[in-house]
């Protein structure tokens, strides 16, 4: 799914790793009025570190 990141959000997505494991919030919305397709735009990200198959480590 396609995603909206800005602001605060879009500098910590800026820092993550590949196969860093991050928990978002927001909310979804059509791309467009012409364009139906989904689209996620992120309004928190919080990093799972630590936290293994549900997990607290």
């Amino acid at each position: 799914m396609a995603c909206v990141v800005l602001g605060v959000p879009a500098g910590l997505l800026n820092v993550a790793r590949l196969g860093d494991q991050l928990a978002v919030t927001g909310f979804v919305a059509a791309k467009s009025v012409k364009s139906r397709t989904p689209v996620l735009h992120v309004k928190d990200i919080e990093f799972q570190e630590g936290n293994e198959n549900g997990i607290q480590t």
